[in-house]
């Protein structure tokens, strides 16, 4: 019941929409990969799943959720029993009762849940685990976009390469042409990026990862 309470507690107060500094960062990333985000604290969960792809680079291609606490973190007892772990997932994948749509919660509610910070899971798989931390907020003007990168660190980790471990691996391998996978590992990349240019891990196309998110709008 306790985090039941706390959703409706979350629910709309009536305040004027803002625009909420958001950072958020690929958690165990070393070097650590981030996002320096300015999104409407409107936006439902839907909406920002598909900004945290287009700022990572993701494809979209596997399950997601959001969750208010670390959903790997061990859950303490609250008077003898464990508590209902909340997540919020797309309406159709709902199917337990601590189950929520993601298009009937905002990212300000999630935040406020969260006293400020949730997190983001893509891919069950390789898990990547993503945590958004609310820097500032402020007062949204006419014509400010629901959501726009001001910084950020890295390129994210290329879909389908087995989480950190595997994905460290290929890195290795790519920028070692002696390593016995490194070709393996080249065509492998080109076919996942679409390029046979040189991947650089490090890089990030601020301007474009913008014009991504502007024709989202």
């Amino acid at each position: 019941m306790a985090c039941m309470d706390k959703l409706v507690e979350a629910g709309v107060d009536g305040r004027p929409e803002s625009v909420l500094a958001v950072r958020v960062e690929l958690v165990d990333s070393e070097p650590e990969i981030w996002r320096q985000l300015e999104v409407l604290g409107s936006l439902t969960l839907d909406q920002v799943h598909q900004v945290l792809q287009t700022a990572f680079g993701w494809e979209d291609a596997h399950l997601h959720r959001f969750t208010a606490d670390d959903p790997f973190a061990p859950l303490r007892p609250v008077d003898g029993e464990v508590p209902e772990a909340l997540q919020w997932l797309p309406g159709q994948e709902c199917e337990e009762p601590e189950d929520t749509p993601e298009e009937d919660f905002s990212l300000d509610q999630l935040l406020a849940l969260g006293s400020g910070a949730a997190f983001y899971e893509y891919d069950f798989g390789d898990s990547w685990l993503h945590r958004l931390e609310l820097v500032s907020r402020r007062p949204a003007n006419e014509g400010t976009p629901p959501a726009r990168l001001i910084d950020g660190a890295r390129r994210g980790p290329l879909e389908d390469s087995g989480g950190f471990p595997g994905y460290e691996e290929i890195m290795h391998a790519l920028a070692d042409p002696s390593h016995p996978d490194h070709a393996k590992h080249s065509t492998w990349v080109a076919e996942i990026t679409g390029s046979h240019e040189p991947f650089d891990p490090a890089f990030l196309d601020i301007p474009r990862v913008n014009e991504a998110l502007a024709d989202q709008t």
